[in-house]
């Protein structure tokens, strides 16, 4: 129940820190090309803790296949433009920093961990609230930007709030609140809570099943390469 759980999470961790390390180099801006990059590194740190509790975190990173992986599916889309990244990051960070506060209050194994990542997470949330504000209530042009990334990443976030074996939280308390942060956030910069194909419903992924979108393929191919290509060398 445990490793199910931290492979889940670890999951998450892994392939969002993948993710935003891709911005290596392409970021707008220095200051943000440093941003991504620590929060990558922060995501990285989370994920060898948890994988490491659920076997050896090299093989369980570079050697699984890609059904074998549980992360949401969420966290597997990609960059796309800054907005796009930036509503990724808003949607997960919040929902990361509200579970690791459940967790981080309770007496499970995950609890250590929580306590040291819920203050990671603060600042990932800020710094993706941030950027909204900036975003939604800049120009025209990014304020357009960043709700068709919000629109086109609302179908993903579903899947955050299905229960977790064990993962000891409130699940419908986390939806609840994560609901409340992200409406408040979108709302003060002017932009709109995306609504589902009937009102508030939520279409939820299958990435905790195995089953993942076509870009997690080649994102897959490109962390694994060295790895595989390369099997036992150390450095």
């Amino acid at each position: 129940m445990t490793r199910t759980a931290a492979l889940a999470l670890g999951d998450d961790a892994l392939v969002l820190s993948h993710r935003l390390g891709e911005w290596a180099g392409h970021a707008p801006v220095l200051e943000e090309e440093v941003a991504l990059a620590n929060i990558a590194l922060d995501l990285l740190g989370q994920a060898r803790t948890l994988l490491s509790m659920a076997g050896d975190e090299d093989e369980l990173a570079y050697l699984r296949e890609e059904r074998a992986f549980t992360n949401t599916q969420l966290t597997e889309q990609p960059n796309g433009d800054f907005a796009h990244t930036i509503a990724r990051q808003l949607y997960f960070s919040v929902y990361q920093h509200l579970l690791y506060a459940q967790l981080a209050a309770g007496n499970g194994p995950f609890a250590p961990l929580a306590a040291k990542a819920v203050k990671e997470t603060a600042y990932h949330r800020d710094h993706a609230e941030h950027w909204t504000l900036r975003l939604g209530d800049g120009t025209e042009e990014s304020h357009r930007r960043m709700q068709h990334a919000l629109d086109a990443l609302w179908r993903y976030t579903g899947e955050l709030f299905e229960p977790v074996e064990g993962v000891a939280v409130d699940w419908a308390a986390l939806r609840e609140d994560w609901l409340t942060l992200v409406g408040g956030t979108l709302r003060e910069a002017t932009l709109t809570l995306p609504q589902g194909p009937q009102g508030d419903a939520w279409t939820a992924g299958a990435g905790r099943q195995g089953i993942h979108t076509e870009p997690f393929g080649r994102m897959l191919a490109e962390m694994q390469h060295l790895h595989r290509s390369h099997p036992g060398a150390s450095w």
